[in-house]
């Protein structure tokens, strides 16, 4: 039976039908017509974000938790505006999200209506702005082809992986439709036959090294790879914001090699070297991911099993369902077609970067990381910035056993961590760690409020040496420390935190000896909670490209 309504109760409609339980963006008077419908939909909640950078981070890390997609909303001009970062980030990724961004009415198109973004008689042309970070972007003229436009926007988003965006005037979202109710399409994810790299790896002789990518974590391929590592008996290493994906924590039995790239274990580069081939699972193999190994991988056949043709040289097959085809190339390397010249590869030892000893006021990263390891729970969710802290998590902090460790290398936007982590605590319902320097909380952790808002088990690890410290480094290596422009005024974030924000547990913690302490009272808060770690901005991270040259490193003192 048909029935009349408006253009945005067929949306918040259509995606309560395709699971989304959750919309976050910042509400203004060109969206919030598309608020009202979500009222009034039992099932779907509207989040209210600060910023809508971080209501796009939310979206991508609600969608890398495990949801089918995440949803974020924005109105228009500058509010619209602001959602470019996070879509970046997210179509370099891969992650399926949806943008939903209000407009002017149609009838103001190029006649010097407020935040006209039509491309009209000189406007700014939202249509192409917008389609350079994603993989599918319509203006919804006529309000009947709401139907399909949002179809193909769900679709493309999925099966190509990346963001969809639909630009809706105002106008448009409050027509009113004629519908016949519709079952919600299942989405064909191609599915690409691994047959090639089976017969590759039947004929190997040798160890077998798999270097696994985000991919798996997007398609809920963990189970599969894991059948793949015992079937090869093979060594796993994983790329940075595919940590996750090795099974048991730490180093795991499955990720006996660590990590790759400029934040990775070095000896990634002597397995792969030492291998008869090497396995690349879900991943383009990134510059940040792929440092200091690309003369291995030029030595070894490599054979590439994903969404995206990998940088390096390789036998590629395509799957948007690697969940799939790897359980085809799992039949068919057991039973009679199993590979049989493998061999189980002589046990590596764990090896990490070793940054020079670095003596000054604040706590070392390391220490600090291994309080985090000896306090957080099973089970609990990481989301990881960018920077020092982000490199120190990436090269030393194992994963919970059952829990998710995410960090964005995309774009690498500082301050994604706050609305990532938020997104991921309200799919996933769990304890979630986020982990950020002062540089990106002075961007976006004002985010923190939402946690606040929505009595989110969110706890907030701050690393505060009082600096942009990786471009401090930067200034000390490579341009004499003669100066600094990245050093900040100091602050004391708990106390500061504590007192906007009544009721909240938010500390600032500047001796090793008070933060074990420090961070088991805040894993205990209800809610969200804040711990501050006083660091030092001279601190070298474990990041390969400032070690290169360790002698000079070692040298490298305070400067003011």
């Amino acid at each position: 039976m048909s029935r009349s309504h408006r253009v945005v109760d067929h949306i918040v409609g259509r995606l309560a039908a395709h699971g989304v339980e959750h919309i976050f963006g910042v509400d203004g008077a060109n969206i919030e017509d598309l608020y009202d419908a979500a009222y009034f939909h039992d099932g779907l909640t509207a989040v209210l974000a600060k910023h809508e950078f971080a209501a796009g981070t939310m979206a991508d890390g609600y969608a890398r938790a495990g949801a089918r997609i995440g949803v974020v909303a924005a109105t228009s001009g500058g509010g619209s505006l602001n959602l470019v970062a996070a879509l970046g980030e997210s179509f370099t990724s891969r992650v399926p999200v949806l943008a939903l961004v209000g407009q002017p009415p149609r009838a103001m198109d190029g006649r010097g209506s407020f935040q006209d973004t039509s491309g009209a008689n000189g406007s700014l042309d939202a249509e192409a702005l917008f389609s350079a970070v994603s993989v599918f972007c319509r203006r919804v003229l006529d309000p009947h082809d709401i139907v399909t436009a949002l179809g193909q926007a769900l679709a493309a988003a999925r099966e190509h992986g990346g963001p969809a965006v639909l630009l809706l005037p105002k106008d448009v979202q409050q027509s009113e439709i004629q519908l016949v109710p519709e079952v919600a399409p299942t989405p064909s994810m191609p599915l690409g036959n691994p047959a090639v790299i089976a017969e590759r790896l039947r004929s190997a002789r040798g160890a077998v090294t798999i270097v696994a990518g985000e991919q798996i974590a997007r398609d809920d391929a963990r189970d599969e790879l894991e059948r793949l590592r015992a079937i090869l008996r093979a060594r796993v290493a994983t790329v940075p914001d595919a940590k996750d994906v090795g099974g048991a924590p730490g180093l795991g039995s499955s990720s006996a090699l660590g990590v790759t790239g400029v934040m990775g274990h070095p000896g990634v580069a002597a397995a792969i070297a030492d291998s008869a081939v090497c396995l690349l699972i879900g991943t383009r193999f990134p510059v940040t991911a792929r440092a200091g190994l690309d003369a291995a991988l030029a030595a070894v056949p490599v054979l590439s099993l994903g969404a995206a043709v990998p940088f390096p040289d390789a036998v590629h097959v395509h799957t948007d369902d690697l969940r799939g085809s790897l359980t085809m190339l799992n039949t068919a390397l057991s039973g009679p077609g199993r590979p049989t010249g493998v061999t189980v590869p002589e046990r590596i030892a764990h090896t990490e970067l070793q940054p020079p000893a670095h003596v000054g006021n604040g706590i070392r990263y390391r220490d600090a990381i291994a309080a985090l390891d000896h306090t957080l729970p099973e089970g609990a969710d990481i989301v990881v910035d960018a920077g020092n802290s982000g490199a120190a998590a990436i090269h030393q902090l194992p994963v919970r056993r059952g829990g998710r460790f995410l960090v964005a290398l995309g774009m690498g936007g500082m301050g994604y961590s706050f609305g990532a982590g938020i997104g991921m605590c309200f799919a996933r319902g769990r304890r979630t760690v986020i982990l950020a320097g002062d540089g990106s909380f002075y961007m976006h952790g004002m985010e923190l409020h939402t946690a606040i808002q929505y009595r989110l088990p969110v706890t907030v690890v701050l690393f505060n040496n009082n600096a942009h410290a990786m471009c401090v480094t930067r200034e000390q290596l490579y341009y004499d420390g003669a100066y600094s422009y990245n050093r900040f005024t100091p602050s004391r974030l708990g106390a500061g935190l504590a007192a906007m924000f009544p009721g909240l547990s938010a500390v600032d913690v500047s001796e090793p000896g008070e933060l074990t302490a420090a961070l088991r009272d805040a894993l205990a808060t209800d809610g969200p909670a804040v711990v501050s770690i006083e660091c030092s901005a001279d601190e070298i991270p474990p990041f390969a490209p400032f070690l290169a040259n360790k002698e000079d490193a070692t040298h490298v003192t305070a400067r003011s």
